[in-house]
């Protein structure tokens, strides 16, 4: 008598493709495409999505508490405030890549004319749960 081979209990590999009636509004102010994440693909540290800020947009100022954001620009610039008072700029055009640290407050905008594209991961498979809004902050920065 053979005895069955074990169930294998690993995740499953999954393939996405962006479309614009998979986003979600984040609690920046922005629309994501849902991309990798717990809630799409069961990822259990990681995240990735796909970002089009809008010519003129801007984020809310905030922090992701728990997790750290590397991003990667593939189209347009964007003016990146950040510090514990939004004091530094930064510049990030298309084929930069850009790291937050956990816990930096920041605040992106796009200053135009076009729009911007980025591919954003973070270190948490559900990001939206340690953004904190910085609405303090937001006072800080002009456009």
């Amino acid at each position: 008598m053979t005895s069955a081979p074990p169930t294998d209990t690993r995740p499953l590999c999954r393939k996405l493709r962006p479309s614009a009636d998979q986003t979600y509004a984040g609690k920046q102010g922005f629309s994501y495409f849902e991309g990798i994440a717990r809630e799409t693909t069961g990822a259990q540290a990681i995240c990735m999505h796909l970002l089009t800020i809008p010519p003129g947009g801007r984020a809310k100022a905030h922090k992701h508490a728990t997790h750290e954001t590397a991003i990667f620009m593939l189209e347009g610039v964007t003016t990146m405030f950040w510090g514990n008072a939004l004091e530094h700029r930064m510049e990030v055009e298309a084929g930069d890549l850009l790291y937050i640290p956990a816990d930096m407050p920041h605040l992106p905008f796009n200053p135009g004319p076009g729009p911007a594209r980025a591919v954003i991961a973070r270190t948490d498979p559900h990001e939206q749960e340690s953004v904190i809004l910085l609405p303090e902050l937001e006072a800080l920065v002009a456009d």
